[in-house]
């Protein structure tokens, strides 16, 4: 007897490249003796909504899209009983697609289905906030609004690149939050430019392996935190640094651990894996150790 899988697709997501693979890889899908029902995405929320609701009536889910669909997907999973969860497969078909370069995913769709077919199962930590799962990161500050003020459209037509440009309008308004960060190591009370709670190497595309050397199924995520420069100079040190990924100057402050408390004096807007998570004067982060079971390639 067949196994069955879900198959959940954004046909929206990237340059919509994946309707050029569809009939290919749902074709390698059932050729590996799965019976394999698919769900395009009809609107926000509704890979979430799907996967919650149906996700344990299948042995796999598939997903196919950017990482907005994947952690839509990925929350859906975590509605769930451990017990009830299906394993995972991946296919990137995003603008950026951070996760899959964190787990060496192929950005090209019939391989990475491929490695779905050939892959080992890795259980993977999940983040929340307050209650609320995400896969990467979680931040607030600075350019934390870029990847969900670009439009779809621009994301389609340039790529990364509209993240770049859109990025750039935000300079003149940068806004820094006195905030208590609180964890098991300790406690800092400052005023912060940008703030994120990460299990990644990558976000928004660029690469920042060395300074975050995040593991991904260790129970631990990775805090960064920037403090407001005091002059011009720390500013342009400042920028420096990041354009390096190099957080080793006074202005930074890095930390791992299982669970921080952010409190603010007002509310601050957060984004979660680069979708807006809302608004809130405090936050709660917590990592789910190996909350997902995640079929990769060994290649």
């Amino acid at each position: 007897m067949n196994k069955k899988m879900l198959f959940v697709l954004n046909p929206t997501s990237g340059k919509g490249q994946i309707k050029g693979s569809f009939l290919e890889i749902v074709d390698l899908f059932v050729s590996n003796d799965w019976d394999v029902q698919t769900r395009t995405t009809q609107c926000r929320d509704d890979a979430y909504e799907y996967v919650r609701n149906h996700g344990k009536d299948f042995e796999m889910v598939v997903v196919a899209g950017g990482d907005g669909t994947l952690s839509e997907a990925i929350r859906g999973l975590m509605a769930l009983k451990r017990s009830d969860r299906p394993v995972l497969g991946y296919i990137p078909a995003g603008s950026t697609n951070d996760f899959a370069s964190n787990m060496k995913i192929s950005k090209d769709m019939l391989e990475a289905a491929k490695g779905v077919m050939d892959g080992r199962p890795f259980k993977c930590d999940i983040g929340t906030f307050n209650g609320k799962n995400f896969i990467y990161v979680a931040a607030f500050g600075a350019f934390t609004d870029v990847s969900y003020d670009t439009s779809q459209q621009m994301k389609n037509v340039l790529g990364h690149s509209a993240y770049i440009i859109e990025g750039a309008k935000r300079l003149p308004k940068l806004k820094t939050y006195k905030m208590k960060v609180a964890y098991d190591g300790g406690v800092y009370e400052d005023e912060f430019l940008y703030g994120s709670v990460s299990n990644t190497n990558y976000i928004a595309g660029l690469k920042a392996e060395k300074a975050f050397e995040a593991q991904f199924n260790d129970g631990l995520l990775e805090v960064v935190l920037v403090k407001k420069p005091q002059n011009v100079l720390q500013f342009q040190q400042l920028l420096m640094k990041l354009v390096a990924r190099n957080l080793d100057y006074e202005l930074f402050i890095t930390f791992k651990t299982d669970k921080v408390v952010f409190e603010a004096e007002e509310e601050v807007s957060w984004t979660l894996d680069g979708e807006f998570g809302g608004s809130v004067e405090r936050a709660e982060m917590i990592d789910e150790k190996e909350a997902i079971t995640l079929l990769l390639n060994d290649e």
